[in-house]
């Protein structure tokens, strides 16, 4: 999985279409999107008109929480609408009711054991969710996509779902950011980079993936371009500090 994606929440329609073209254009090779997002028809045209080889971009979506038990057909609409045979992470997007959460993980274990999913995960999880998974089945999520930015870093919670050789996933990076914080904007000044820039490139220094939105064009090409700089250890450890406690 890439540590850099193109996140398409909430882009719909011609907007999401041309978002997803225009991210791939600026290459990223790694889409995510989700039943609940309704552009998953509009993602999957993106690609296929990208020119680009299915097997090149890494593709998610997410299964509904309340689609608990319809698993299959969820799957199959989802496959239809993405036009292609297999998704490489098919993520559980909100827990389900406890009652059925470790049946709903059993059903993505044996959809990726069929082969129409490359790997499962899930969203939103608490390290006890996470547990209550393990234990049912004795398998771990391939991913938990939560929420993450400087103001939420927690170094124990990173290193709990770490534990559990589960990779973390980050969603609203910017979002959840001050972008207007001095210590973001001195970092990037010395670096000649946008203050969204040094976060998305601190996720990487963390070895978190991200998952960035935008439908301007500019914005969707600079948050990719990550790669020609990076953050030492004193510029790390004044980000982390802004995490909210």
């Amino acid at each position: 999985m890439p540590l850099v994606g193109f996140g398409t929440w909430p882009l719909r329609g011609k907007q999401a279409y041309q978002a997803v073209r225009a991210a791939l254009d600026s290459g990223y090779r790694h889409i995510d999107t989700a039943t609940m997002y309704r552009n998953e028809e509009e993602t999957g045209r993106a690609i296929r008109d990208s020119g680009l080889d299915r097997q090149e971009v890494f593709l998610t979506t997410k299964l509904r929480g309340g689609d608990a038990g319809r698993e299959r057909a969820t799957l199959a609409a989802s496959l239809r609408a993405l036009g292609t045979d297999h998704l490489d992470l098919w993520l559980v997007h909100w827990p389900p009711d406890d009652a059925v959460s470790p049946a709903v993980w059993r059903e993505l274990l044996a959809v990726r054991d069929e082969g129409l999913a490359r790997a499962v995960g899930v969203s939103n999880y608490s390290i006890r969710q996470i547990d209550e998974l393990v234990e049912v089945t004795g398998e771990a999520p391939a991913v938990n996509q939560i929420p993450w930015s400087p103001s939420q870093h927690d170094p124990k919670l990173l290193a709990a779902i770490r534990e559990r050789e589960v990779v973390v996933e980050g969603y609203s990076p910017l979002k959840g950011t001050d972008l207007r914080s001095p210590v973001l904007a001195k970092i990037a000044a010395g670096h000649g980079v946008t203050p969204a820039q040094v976060v998305l490139r601190w996720h990487i220094e963390h070895e978190i993936t991200v998952i960035p939105k935008s439908a301007n064009p500019g914005r969707i090409a600079a948050n990719i371009d990550l790669f020609g700089f990076s953050l030492d250890p004193a510029e790390m450890a004044r980000i982390d500090a802004m995490a909210e406690r």
